[in-house]
């Protein structure tokens, strides 16, 4: 399936919901440190429900260190600042799906690590600022699990 990166994630109950999509949809989730939270936090296993002993979760040090974990892989970037919107790329089954922190985003140092087709965003209304991390984070699962057949 596909793995889901967070990037120095901040708020427990995201992430608690995406360990919940993660066993959903058969992705492998995983944390880049720091972690705004402790993995026992009271709101993220709230927010998991009973799902935790069933996801397959990894934490990483640093994002070079969950690169090389995934290296060989397709790499999206999901930013507010991409001109490319998410249902045009095409994903592949062990694509790697990269969010950042829910306060500020990716840092613009690491998005130009990626070309400009490898930036994703999700289209909102010129007013808009940014969506909640858990719902742009499905809302990109479901499209490139779509695109693979449901599979």
């Amino acid at each position: 399936m596909f793995h889901i990166v967070l990037y120095q994630p901040e708020i427990p109950p995201n992430t608690g919901n995406l360990i919940r999509l993660a066993v959903n949809t058969g992705c492998h989730l995983h944390l880049i440190k720091p972690l705004g939270f402790r993995l026992n936090d009271r709101q993220l296993v709230r927010a998991g429900l009973d799902y935790h002993d069933m996801a397959n979760v990894s934490v990483h040090e640093d994002l070079q260190v969950a690169r090389d974990a995934l290296d060989k892989r397709n790499w999206w970037a999901f930013t507010t600042k991409a001109t490319c919107i998410y249902s045009d790329a095409r994903f592949e089954p062990g694509d790697v799906l990269l969010f950042g922190p829910e306060t500020r985003g990716l840092p613009m140092e690491l998005l130009v690590e990626f070309a400009e087709k490898a930036c994703l965003r999700l289209p909102m209304k010129d007013d808009s600022r940014s969506m909640n991390l858990s719902n742009a984070v499905s809302v990109a699962v479901y499209e490139a699990w779509r695109q693979n057949g449901f599979g």
